[in-house]
């Protein structure tokens, strides 16, 4: 299989959860987006009825969802929550946003000496790997409404070996049961592959003559990072998806290098698909992938941290993979994997910080 592959399984809806608890603002914005998307005034009206909220439903927010195009159902599955929820205190206003003057860019030098060196470490990257064992978890989800309220459909946990510079991956557990060796396209559903340099390399790659640009400073696991923006174009591009019952197809895309000031190295990159031809099962494809320091054989090596990809099929259907890259270790060819399922890890670890300015100089 190609390590660029994405294997991407079309899945019959389910019905969303109900007896949901949702804050104000999620139910405001579930309203928005049904009349963004044209949902059926009775089905939006359906789903509320069996909603709850989190603190009380202030009649200024019906009239503002009102103005915006609710329909008469759906304005009186919101009065009724208005009156449920009358007792309960309101939610408490958002903080104020911080506002952080950041420090100026870097000149076009240097900028193009920082491209130079992040270069070099992209191409070379697979080949100062060791050999390694570590475990791959992915908690997989869906959500038929395309308004991420995701619901998990099962975690897979993987063998993922690093030997001779090739991957090899064998399904252990699934829903901590063992299953044995499976290899992993038994299991259907989505599922994703390049996060070990491929995708990395590919971006680099001078035969993709990527354009890149600097965006901004960034702070991501407490480190201040460079970014830059980068595009692919289609006819340069080697990253390839595919839906069950169509051909394999070749888009372009598009994303941001996040590389840390100190030691330029990559540690986080996006990607997003673009020129997903009109009626394609297949209409977006999102994923992110952070980079972390882990220590094999007494050495530190930046290795993946976690993957999240996300796509969308038809007008709604949602699909999300979170996964986690734990125990990294010297490779052994009898390694065990132990039959449970690791705590996820926190969302503030893979999120980007607001950048705090830089010290101030004194003067003399």
């Amino acid at each position: 299989m190609s390590p660029r592959l994405l294997l991407l399984v079309l899945t019959a809806g389910l019905a969303l959860a109900a007896d949901m608890t949702l804050s104000i603002e999620q139910l405001k914005e579930f309203v928005r987006s049904s009349i963004k998307m044209k949902y059926e005034d009775r089905k939006v009206a359906e789903y509320l009825r069996k909603v709850k909220v989190s603190s009380r439903l202030e009649d200024r927010a019906i009239e503002e969802l009102h103005g915006l195009g609710a329909g008469p159902r759906t304005l009186e599955a919101l009065n009724a929550l208005r009156d449920t929820s009358a007792s309960l205190p309101l939610a408490a206003p958002p903080p104020p946003k911080p506002v952080y003057v950041g420090p100026p860019p870097p000149n076009a030098v240097e900028q193009k000496r920082v491209l130079a060196e992040v270069t070099e470490y992209a191409l070379n990257y697979t080949s100062r790997m060791p050999d390694f064992i570590c475990t791959q978890v992915t908690r997989r989800y869906i959500d038929p409404s395309g308004m991420q309220f995701w619901q998990r459909q099962d975690v897979i946990t993987e063998r993922l070996s690093f030997f001779e510079k090739k991957e090899d991956y064998k399904v252990v557990l699934v829903n901590n049961q063992p299953v044995g060796d499976m290899a992993p396209e038994r299991l259907g559903g989505a599922i994703s592959r390049g996060e070990f340099g491929s995708m990395m390399k590919d971006i680099f790659d001078p035969y993709a003559q990527a354009q890149f640009e600097w965006e901004r400073w960034a702070t991501l696991r407490a480190r201040r990072s460079h970014v830059f923006s980068y595009v692919v174009p289609q006819g340069r591009s080697k990253y390839t998806i595919l839906a069950q019952g169509s051909e394999r197809l070749t888009i372009g895309y598009h994303g941001l290098i996040y590389v840390d000031r100190e030691s330029n190295t990559i540690m986080k990159i996006t990607l997003e698909g673009d020129g997903i031809p009109d009626g394609y099962p297949i209409r977006e494809v999102r994923l992110a992938l952070d980079y972390d320091k882990a220590v094999i054989a007494d050495s530190d090596y930046v290795l993946p941290l976690k993957a999240e990809l996300m796509s969308r099929q038809g007008a709604k259907f949602l699909i999300k993979n979170d996964v986690e890259f734990r125990m990294y270790r010297k490779f052994s060819a009898d390694s065990v994997i132990s039959a449970f399922e690791p705590d996820a890890l926190p969302d503030n670890v893979t999120k980007e910080q607001p950048t705090p300015p830089s010290p101030a100089v004194k003067k003399n």
